[in-house]
């Protein structure tokens, strides 16, 4: 036993620390919660942005992070609460002075909806909204660029997969309504996270996604008792422990909370409970989560 410890041990050294930060912890409505948004730090470093709404830019400066250190923003889908801060972000890339290109991954288009391409292009293309900011498209700029990943959402339940380096990518279509969205899972060093964005999850692409995850971010928008019209766009606390134990993930952190939702934390639970065991968690806005090695 002491042999094979001896032989782990270089390995245990060489092991990442990698650490799940929740951003924001709410949703689209006034409250003291920035919207939906997290970051995954590697080795004292915010690599992975996932979604980027109000309140996220202000909650990523006060997390002590570096743009300089980012690698890819991975966009769920297109709705303002998951994006509203992207520009804010854009704007402090110009003062960062490093070359570097930032990849941001998102789904295709529909019919109110750009695509990820679409998005970057719309807001500072030299005809556009902050066409002052044209530069931040230019991968050939002396200053941080973002340079977008478009990945088809429609009648899609292939999982996509996408590596470079020691971060690992995989995303697959999900159901929120008629708006295009995408789930992520993050895996370095044989850890994984997994974002289910915003979702009714009324297929099983979650579950295949999400499957033997360390972590499971799901967003709890709604009350089990939601009318019909929010449970085509959010699960359910029934659905999220049903996947969460289908998929035989290790922890689930409960997030993009509502006021709708805001009481109901004990009923929640008990839907959760009723298929899964595992641990849950509350997400609060900046909450450190770190994944042991």
């Amino acid at each position: 036993m002491r042999y094979i410890l001896l032989l782990c041990f270089p390995l245990l050294l060489l092991a990442s620390d990698i650490k799940l930060q929740i951003l924001g912890s709410g949703g689209p409505e006034l409250d003291d919660r920035a919207s939906a948004s997290y970051a995954i730090w590697v080795d004292g470093k915010a690599r992975v942005l996932i979604d980027f709404g109000g309140g996220a830019f202000l909650r990523l400066g006060q997390s002590k992070a570096k743009l300089d250190d980012i690698d890819y923003i991975l966009l769920t889908h297109f709705h303002i609460d998951h994006v509203a801060d992207f520009a804010a972000l854009a704007k402090a890339s110009y003062f960062s002075y490093k070359h570097k290109t930032i990849k941001v991954f998102g789904p295709s288009s529909s019919r109110h909806f750009p695509d990820t391409k679409e998005f970057l292009q719309g807001q500072f293309d030299n005809s556009d909204v902050y066409s002052y900011m044209s530069e931040v498209l230019d991968t050939d700029s002396k200053y941080l660029s973002f340079k977008p990943y478009v990945f088809s959402h429609d009648r899609d339940d292939k999982i996509k997969h996408f590596k470079d380096k020691k971060i690992a990518i995989d995303l697959i279509a999900v159901k929120h309504a008629n708006v295009p969205a995408l789930a992520y899972k993050v895996t370095i060093d044989g850890k994984s996270i997994v974002f289910s964005g915003d979702t009714s999850a009324t297929t099983d692409n979650l579950i295949r996604l999400a499957k033997n995850a360390d972590v499971f971010v799901a967003h709890h928008a709604i009350s089990q008792q939601a009318n019909s019209e929010a449970k085509t766009l959010h699960m359910t606390p029934t659905r999220i422990g049903e996947i969460a134990q289908q998929a035989h993930v290790k922890k689930v952190i409960l997030s993009h909370r509502m006021k709708r939702t805001f009481g109901k934390e004990k009923s929640s639970l008990a839907y959760i409970r009723s298929s899964y065991k595992g641990k849950v968690i509350w997400a609060e806005d900046l909450l450190m989560i770190p994944l042991i090695k």
